[in-house]
């Protein structure tokens, strides 16, 4: 499958602590964010990628090469002057070809099941969306029951705010969407294509996703991703070790016995903590002992499934 990563930003909030290097090229405990990114891609099963360039190409490429050395393919686009989001896409146009493709940010950090996100894609766009408590910064996206997007707020006060869910800037496109993103002029995806294409009446699609997500794009929520990703709440991509997650909650030993009252009918192992086998492999979920916290580890599919599950049952019991 085929993915654009859009690095072409300069990162000017970033540059009291960049030393002047591309968002993207930031080390997240020590790799560069676009490794991480191009890693997580690999793993969902996106080997053909485009890149975008415009702040600082070269130590981009220098960097990354073609992409073998990382199993994926790595083209490259070059732009003269800033195209804006929508409008570096359109500029790959030739990559993208005649199949929907995967575009998301370089700036921003997640470990999303991105190959179940393209899998669900039912036409026009679909975009990833996030529960963020601190909305403001974002951009929000309004859906109906059936997921259909009816309109967006960029960025809003907190008097026009009325959802938690925000626009993580990972779209899957349809090819026939290039159309609507003039050639060679900038263009950009929240404030130019998104209100024409609900003007036109095109279908976009809004689901929200499982797993962190973090624009990186100030030096406080650049220092918190690294202790979120030390903390376990974000799994790095590339890690040869079985994924572990920290899912914070407000009541852990209730939470534990929804789950054990959820999972016994599978046959559920209650002999350390709570185990699980089945479909999609082995997962392991026990409290932390020092905060209201639950600890997931296992395979990646199954510690997905079993944090979801642990999320819908922690809402029910608000």
């Amino acid at each position: 499958m085929k993915a654009v990563i859009l690095t072409g930003g300069e990162g000017t909030r970033l540059r009291a602590i960049s030393g002047g290097l591309p968002k993207p090229m930031m080390p997240l405990l020590g790799t560069p964010l676009l490794e991480r990114t191009v890693a997580l891609l690999r793993e969902n099963g996106f080997d053909k990628l485009c890149l975008t360039l415009h702040y600082q190409p070269q130590a981009i490429r220098d960097r990354m090469g073609d992409g073998s050395r990382y199993g994926v393919s790595i083209e490259y686009r070059q732009e003269r002057a800033p195209l804006g989001t929508a409008g570096a896409v359109r500029n790959c146009a030739d990559f993208i070809g005649s199949e929907p493709c995967l575009v998301m940010s370089g700036d921003s950090a997640c470990d999303f099941d991105l190959r179940e996100l393209a899998e669900g894609h039912r036409g026009g766009v679909t975009i990833a969306l996030t529960a963020q408590a601190e909305p403001l910064p974002y951009g929000l996206v309004l859906t109906d029951r059936q997921g259909r997007v009816t309109g967006f707020l960029e960025k809003p006060a907190w008097e026009r705010v009325v959802t938690d869910r925000v626009s993580t800037g990972i779209y899957v496109l349809s090819p026939e969407i290039l159309s609507y993103i003039p050639q060679g002029r900038p263009y950009d995806f929240a404030r130019d294509l998104f209100p024409r294409l609900l003007e036109a009446g095109v279908p976009l699609y809004g689901r929200v996703m499982d797993g962190y997500w973090c624009d990186i794009g100030t030096p406080q929520a650049y220092y918190q991703c690294n202790l979120d990703a030390l903390n376990g709440l974000y799994h790095l991509p590339g890690g040869s070790e079985a994924p572990r997650r920290i899912l914070p909650c407000r009541d852990r030993a209730r939470l534990m016995r929804a789950m054990g009252e959820a999972l016994a009918e599978f046959g559920a192992d209650f002999s350390d903590g709570l185990t699980v086998t089945d479909g999609h492999g082995k997962a392991h979920l026990a409290p932390l002992a020092d905060r209201s916290a639950l600890a997931l580890e296992g395979d990646r599919a199954a510690v997905r499934r079993l944090e979801a599950l642990a999320r819908r049952l922690e809402e029910r019991m608000e």
